[in-house]
């Protein structure tokens, strides 16, 4: 009986050691698992955090409109001088005119548009000078841009060339000249008009003139006005 006895203590035993080493067993298990589980979490919380946010597409910058750049008669004329004399050295103007551009009516005495033509007498040449700071569609490229060389005659009233020291008096003063010999009642009645302005030598009266004319051209204008380039006297009305 007490051999009995012994055995039945010693299996119990053994049971409860099984069952303890069975649980102590998944306990760890358990704990690895949740470890495991948390280390994953932690890794997925740190790769977001860190993943950039998809870029944007950016938007192109629409190109900047530029205005109209307007200039008075002798300051458009420095540009093209200097432009002539680097063509040939004894190039002398015989004409400046401004060009009509829907961005520039010349009420201040100033044009977007402006063009020079230039001869030598000795090599009987000349060639045409433009400079251009108009926006308007069909308006010349902006800077100074040239046409082709062509041939000159002296005798040829309309080219008379002449020395640019006779060239005092700027297209803002010849305007108010004008104004007071009728260019005020013309632009009363039409706002609207282009002022337009041509300097060239008369070579009847030894005179540089410009011509103040209240139109697009001399043809098609309501008034044209004639006023001395050197002391910036009125001379006479044309139209």
């Amino acid at each position: 009986m007490k051999t009995a006895s012994l055995a039945h203590a010693s299996c119990a035993k053994e049971t409860h050691s099984k069952l303890w080493h069975g649980a102590n067993t998944g306990k760890k298990f358990f704990c690895i698992r949740s470890t495991g589980i948390t280390a994953v979490l932690i890794l997925l919380a740190l790769l977001t955090a860190c993943s950039p946010e998809p870029e944007k597409p950016t938007e192109q910058a629409k190109p900047e409109v530029k205005g109209p750049e307007l200039l008075m008669g002798r300051s458009a004329f420095q540009k093209v001088f200097v432009a002539a004399r680097g063509w040939n050295q004894y190039a002398r103007p015989y004409r400046i005119e401004s060009v009509a551009t829907s961005d520039g009516n010349g009420h201040d005495g100033k044009s977007a548009v402006w063009r020079a033509g230039f001869a030598s007498e000795a090599q009987r040449v000349a060639k045409t000078y433009t400079w251009s700071g108009s926006a308007a569609e069909g308006a010349p490229s902006r800077g100074v841009s040239f046409g082709i060389e062509d041939s000159y005659s002296p005798t040829n009233a309309s080219m008379q060339t002449w020395d640019v020291q006779f060239l005092k008096v700027d297209t803002d003063q010849a305007l108010a000249t004008a104004q007071k010999h009728g260019g005020d009642k013309v632009l009363e009645k039409s706002p609207d008009i282009p002022v337009t302005y041509v300097c060239d030598w008369n070579r009847n009266s030894n005179q540089l003139i410009w011509h103040v004319i209240f139109g697009a051209n001399r043809e098609n204008s309501k008034l044209a006005v004639s006023v001395d380039a050197s002391t910036g006297a009125f001379i006479r009305v044309e139209k």
